[in-house]
């Protein structure tokens, strides 16, 4: 029984340290100094390398079969450009506007899912998911010129709700594990971005697309400590806690990506009161759509 409880409380603390980790995701974005599209390119090539090493390490590389690769390779490119949404909407505001937008992704989740599956719209889930919006809004009487970052964080929370449904059907359609389905939407992603990256010179030509040294470092750390390294201590979890255990314990991101914001940029000098209500109400939403889980369960 000790063994048993001092197991899950290492696998509790691997669950809490892949959370922390994923918070320093949107800390990076605004310490790289390079153009969102960019950044994520790189980010994502070094994701796959990575991942790739990881499994051939332990014997679990192999291919995929045509027609499973390209819906999983399509689900890549919804991830990649709402990784280029998230960090556009952070160089265009803060980490903490940034995280508090994409916290809305249930909103969107409850209104997509029943269009996207051909289910009932539950009435229950969209007024709780317009608690979030109501947050949302409040944060949106910010300066205007945080109002930028919030439409870039909103669109970034609508194709992250889109690329979470299309992805749980595609693992339910191919049966691929979860470490080759993401080693396979990286690869999807980034090949995809490739397409545009000879034209953003042309279109974007004050924007920065050459890392410096200090770019390089962090993106080294996004692309694998902060990225591959807590999907790995997830899936260590999954092992011994439920999906919706370790689902509980991501809605936690935001919180440490806004109090690591907190002590590195002073963010908190950058909001005011009705920030923190709209936050509070983002919290309640997600609060009461974890609690109609539970109740089910």
């Amino acid at each position: 029984m000790i063994m048993s409880k001092a197991k899950d409380t290492k696998t509790l603390l691997v669950l809490h340290l892949a959370v922390f980790l994923a918070g320093w995701t949107g800390v990076a974005g605004r310490l790289i100094t390079i153009n969102g599209l960019p950044l994520v390119w790189v980010r994502m090539w070094i994701s796959v390398v990575t991942l790739a090493v990881v499994l051939a390490v332990m014997g679990r590389l192999h291919k995929v079969a045509w027609r499973a690769l390209l819906k999983i390779g399509s689900c890549g490119i919804l991830l990649a450009t709402h990784w280029v949404a998230f960090f556009a909407s952070i160089q265009s505001s803060n980490v903490s506007v940034g995280v508090a937008c994409v916290a809305t992704s249930c909103f969107f989740t409850a209104m997509f899912n029943p269009l996207i599956n051909r289910k009932r719209i539950s009435w229950i889930e969209v007024l709780i998911s317009f608690i979030s919006i109501a947050g949302v809004l409040l944060i949106f009487s910010l300066d205007v010129r945080y109002r930028l970052g919030i439409v870039l964080g909103l669109s970034c929370a609508a194709l992250y709700s889109v690329f979470s449904i299309l992805n749980i059907n595609v693992a339910k359609s191919t049966g691929e594990d979860s470490a080759t389905m993401l080693l396979y939407e990286l690869l999807g992603g980034v090949l995809f971005l490739s397409l545009f990256m000879p034209l953003l010179p042309h279109y974007f030509p004050a924007a920065a697309f050459v890392p410096c040294a200090t770019d390089w470092l962090w993106l080294l750390l996004l692309g694998s400590v902060f990225t591959v390294l807590p999907f790995l201590f997830q899936l260590q979890a999954l092992v011994k806690l439920s999906a919706f255990s370790v689902s509980l314990a991501y809605n936690l991101e935001p919180l440490y990506s806004i109090a690591i914001a907190a002590v590195l940029f002073g963010e908190l000098r950058e909001v005011n009161f009705s920030f923190w209500i709209g936050i509070l109400l983002i919290v309640i939403s997600v609060l009461l759509q974890t609690y109609r889980i539970v109740k089910k369960r």
